[in-house]
C-alpha cells in the first residue's frame, strides 16, 4: 500500500508543478493586461492550493508509514545526506511551500484591490514553487537517482 502511495505522490508532483506555473503565469499575464481578477483566476488558486494540501497528506502517510519520522534526532540519520533529506529537508521544505500556497489563496480572497490580488498571488505561490524546486529529489541530485522520475 506504502508503494502506491509512494507513487501517487511521486506522479502528483507533476500536476501540483502544472498548477503553480499555470497560476503563475495566468497572474502575470493579468496584472500585466491590468485585467479585473476573475473567478476563474480565484478557482485556480483554490484547485492550486488542493493540489498542495493533497500531496502534503500523501507525503505525511509515507513519512510515517516508511518510517522517517521515528528517525528525528537519530545522529546517524543526521549523517547521511540522502536521509538527512528526506527525514528533515523534504518536510520542512514542503510544509513551507503549503504554508505559502495556504497564505497565497487566503490573502488573495481578502484583498479588495485586483492589482493586490494579483501581486499577492504571484508572491505567495511564486515563493511556494521556489520551496518545492528545492525540495523535490530530482534524480540530478547525487544520490538521488532511484527517487527522482517515476
Amino acid at each position: 500500500m506504502l508503494t502506491g502511495f509512494q507513487h501517487l505522490h511521486s506522479a502528483l508532483r507533476w500536476g501540483v508543478l502544472f498548477l503553480l506555473v499555470w497560476t503563475l503565469i495566468q497572474s502575470l499575464l493579468g496584472k500585466r493586461k491590468e485585467e479585473a481578477f476573475s473567478s476563474k483566476q480565484a478557482k485556480l488558486g483554490l484547485f492550486t492550493m488542493i493540489s498542495l494540501h493533497i500531496q502534503l497528506l500523501l507525503g505525511l502517510t509515507l513519512y510515517v508509514g516508511k518510517g522517517w519520522s521515528s528517525m528525528l534526532g537519530n545522529p546517524t540519520a543526521m549523517g547521511n545526506a540522502i536521509m538527512r533529506f528526506f527525514v528533515v529537508e523534504h518536510l520542512i521544505g514542503m510544509i513551507i511551500a503549503v504554508t505559502l500556497g495556504t497564505l497565497g489563496h487566503s490573502l488573495v480572497k481578502r484583498a479588495s484591490d485586483d492589482t493586490v490580488k494579483y501581486k499577492r498571488q504571484i508572491l505567495f505561490f511564486g515563493l511556494a514553487l521556489v520551496f518545492i524546486m528545492a525540495s523535490i529529489p530530482w534524480p540530478f541530485r547525487p544520490g538521488f537517482e532511484a527517487y527522482g522520475w517515476f
